[in-house]
């Protein structure tokens, strides 16, 4: 494949992310159109609908305005004026993530990546501009500039993770001083210092990810304990077969949001949903809230075991950091092993602590005008208790787990030992040359190569010249 189509396929899977994104609330939305309306109002209204669905699922943020009827409908304070929404349905960004890590794969098997990366980036924030322009309208106005940038940040951090992760990686010459100044810069470092932040990183992350699947079986229990209470809602609503579909759409795209909001529960800080309101394992205060069947899962009154929530993300950081450290005192050595279990430990605790903050604030925001403008979980909040929960649960971890030695000590000894004493004597080992010392981190690396090669042709004993070998006697 050459530039010029290493260049169009990029391009198009570009497009194909935003067609779908925007395709997936534009199909049923025109559906719509023609059923219920029966063609008579004009389509952009649904195009910008389904734009500003997609712009609001990755975090845009919009001014909206309601006319006077519709506002008084509502019954809300403050809804005649135009108000912000914040708050992201994280299913589209989601989406886009899975999709962006796609594309990456398979641009990643050409043999132009660098072109690749740059052209499919720059094809998907340009249709994010040219998108986000086409929405704009007084009574419902996308921000621009995050229009424009927010969604092409989180494909372009897809994309190169996902051609980090290729299976066949490219063969690009241009990418290939990259990772050379990049390897070079890594193993410059101190041997120690790279195991330690390495083990960190793999814990925090581990741990992050079981509070989050450990948070979506609980929201899935919770839907299905107050399945009942769900659908007296829906008929409550009394919306018809289209409006009931349009609704169960609207609160699957927010189904990843509301994970995030369990995931902070049970980290402890919990969320809200209106000014002065909280749900937290301490207990549920609510006010007036929306009518939303999923809202029928909420826990009501206090509970008394609420707090064994909190043994979630400290259970898992233990978890990940027992299972991780045989392998992480394997690699340290003899080091100073009590001062780098800490900072190991300390930094799964912050990369936890990072990623779980990052998610909830992103899950945070304006949903509607008055006591709507705060809805979700605090990120500062929800970082700070999670790295502290985690980091010392993770030290714990390291501390407790039992080292696993590759070998056990006096095994050679009891071998000998048992060994009749009738049966030949064992031979004694070939001799060998003395080998030199492997090639360290901190060597040049023109050097450290020069040496392997050195040493692979160095003539192993007992060889011949026409490569056959004999045994020692």
């Amino acid at each position: 494949m050459n530039r010029s189509l290493t260049a169009l396929f990029a391009a198009f899977e570009a497009a194909l992310v935003v067609a779908i994104g925007i395709g997936i609330s534009l199909a049923p939305l025109t559906i719509l159109w023609g059923v219920q309306f029966s063609f008579q109002v004009d389509w952009i209204v649904f195009w910008r609908a389904s734009v500003d669905i997609w712009l609001v699922g990755h975090g845009v943020d919009m001014i909206f305005a309601l006319d006077p009827a519709t506002a008084a409908t509502l019954g809300l304070a403050g809804a005649d004026a135009a108000f912000p929404v914040r708050i992201a349905a994280l299913g589209f960004a989601l989406l886009t993530v899975l999709l962006g890590l796609r594309a990456g794969r398979r641009v990643a098997e050409t043999k132009y990546l660098l072109l690749g990366e740059l052209v499919a980036v720059g094809t998907f924030g340009a249709l994010s501009l040219l998108v986000t322009l086409s929405a704009v309208h007084p009574l419902a106005r996308p921000s621009i500039v995050q229009g424009a940038i927010v969604p092409t940040l989180i494909f372009g951090a897809a994309v190169v993770v996902g051609s980090l992760r290729s299976h066949r990686p490219s063969t690009d010459a241009a990418i290939r001083p990259i990772r050379d100044a990049i390897t070079t810069r890594l193993l410059r470092l101190p041997s120690a210092l790279r195991v330690s932040a390495a083990t960190a990183l793999r814990g925090g992350l581990a741990a992050a990810f079981a509070v989050t699947a450990v948070a979506a079986v609980l929201l899935a229990v919770l839907v299905a304990v107050n399945y009942a209470k769900i659908i007296g809602l829906y008929e409550g609503l009394h919306t018809e077969v289209l409006g009931g579909a349009a609704l169960t759409l609207g609160q699957l795209v927010f189904m990843p949001t509301f994970v995030i909001w369990v995931a902070s529960w049970l980290i402890g800080p919990g969320f809200a949903i209106g000014v002065g309101s909280s749900v937290s394992p301490l207990g549920t205060s609510l006010g007036p809230i929306p009518a939303i069947p999923v809202f029928g899962a909420l826990p009501t009154g206090e509970m008394p075991f609420g707090f064994v929530g909190l043994l979630v993300p400290v259970v898992a950081a233990f978890l990940a950091a027992a299972l991780l450290r045989p392998r992480f005192s394997a690699a340290l050595g003899d080091r100073s092993r009590v001062a780098w279990t800490i900072a190991t430990g300390a930094g799964m605790g912050v990369v936890g602590g990072v990623v779980l903050g990052a998610l909830a604030a992103f899950s945070f925001g304006a949903a509607g005008p008055g006591r709507l403008a705060q809805v979700g979980p605090d990120g500062l909040s929800v970082g700070i208790w999670a790295g502290v929960e985690i980091g010392i649960a993770a030290i714990l971890g390291l501390i407790a787990a039992p080292r696993r030695s590759a070998e056990r000590p006096g095994g050679a000894g009891r071998s000998a030992a048992s060994a009749p004493s009738g049966s030949n004597p064992p031979r004694p080992p070939a001799p060998t040359e003395p080998r030199r010392p492997a090639p360290s981190a901190h060597d040049d690396p023109s050097q450290a190569v020069t040496a392997v090669l050195d040493d692979i042709r160095q003539p192993r004993p007992g060889a011949r010249d026409d490569g056959s070998t004999t045994a020692p006697r």
